[in-house]
């Protein structure tokens, strides 16, 4: 058979699409990991970001949903001391003063929020993270940096129970 010419034209084009109707294996298999890559990194970086985001409104909502803490009397601290318990997911002080009244304030200091102390010697709250420190009966802020007062819970005594409650 004799050979026929093509036109350059036309081979040009049988070319051109040869190389684009499709990708080999190799190259599918190196851009979807690539694209795997990609997405467990943006992952990684995403993930923290909604978490520091997320935290404030969580908290907020376990917070609003506890009302009302219930300790039996038997756990009350003796008198000149202080029992720590979470109202819902804070920390907060029972104190039981040497003249015999109570005071439940939270346990997490305005400033930066580092754990407060009851020191029964001074008989005051103090936290060692920047040298704050609260009246032991009221929360109100005393000296040190910290900005207002620690928050305060009512308390009341009925059926063998000490009944603490949002102020």
């Amino acid at each position: 058979m004799p050979d026929i010419p093509m036109d350059k034209d036309f081979e040009a084009s049988v070319g051109a699409s040869d190389a684009t109707e499709g990708v080999s294996r190799r190259g599918f298999i190196a851009r979807a990991g690539l694209g795997a890559v990609g997405l467990c990194y943006a992952g990684a970086v995403a993930y923290p970001v909604y978490r520091y985001l997320a935290a404030p409104a969580e908290q907020a909502a376990e917070l609003a949903a506890i009302t009302e803490v219930k300790i039996p009397e038997e756990k009350m601290p003796s008198p000149g001391t202080a029992l720590m318990f979470r109202f819902g997911s804070r920390p907060t002080m029972l104190i039981h003063h040497k003249d015999g009244t109570l005071a439940c304030l939270t346990a997490v200091c305005t400033h930066l929020g580092c754990t407060v102390q009851y020191q029964p010697e001074q008989d005051h709250i103090h936290c060692a993270c920047h040298g704050g420190v609260y009246d032991a009966r009221t929360g109100a802020n005393i000296s040190g940096p910290p900005p207002k007062p620690l928050q305060r819970f009512n308390v009341e005594r009925a059926n063998g129970q000490i009944l603490i409650t949002r102020a």
